[in-house]
């Protein structure tokens, strides 16, 4: 939600089935290409990675920086952590969120996913009624006021 919050902001319009599809659609985000190649590299538990992780950190630091990479970096290890410790403890989307995602999290096809579990299924008038609201609760989620 945070990226379709900054990203309205910006007048930018990724697309956002890049989250769950990685490389295999254009994301319309400026080296979006690169970043899903590193989060998915970063990812990957099953394969030595260590040469393809040096070759595409060093292909950002060139289209982007130094910093760049490290702010990429910190995000795909923020959001690890995120994730782990909401599923590990159970924790259900909040309210606000559940409400101005429910047809995001569907057309992503998040609701399949095991830790949906914790957030209770919506019905046609929250997702009615989300579609509403989105406009003014992403501005102020953008804004830091959520």
């Amino acid at each position: 939600m945070l990226l379709r919050a900054n990203s309205k902001l910006n007048d930018e319009n990724p697309n956002l089935h890049a989250i769950t599809k990685g490389t295999a659609v254009e994301s319309g985000v400026a080296h979006g290409e690169l970043l899903s190649e590193l989060v998915e590299l970063s990812l990957d538990y099953h394969h030595d990675t260590a040469e393809g992780l040096a070759a595409v950190r060093h292909k950002l630091v060139e289209a982007m920086s130094p910093e760049a990479l490290v702010d990429a970096v910190a995000v795909i290890g923020n959001f690890q952590r995120m994730v782990r410790i909401a599923d590990g403890a159970g924790i259900p989307l909040d309210t606000p969120m559940v409400l101005i995602s429910a047809d995001l999290r569907a057309e992503l096809g998040y609701n399949s996913l095991g830790s949906a579990k914790n957030t209770p299924e919506t019905g046609r008038v929250v997702g009615w009624l989300g579609r509403l609201l989105r406009p003014l609760m992403l501005k102020r989620l953008a804004s830091g006021r959520v």
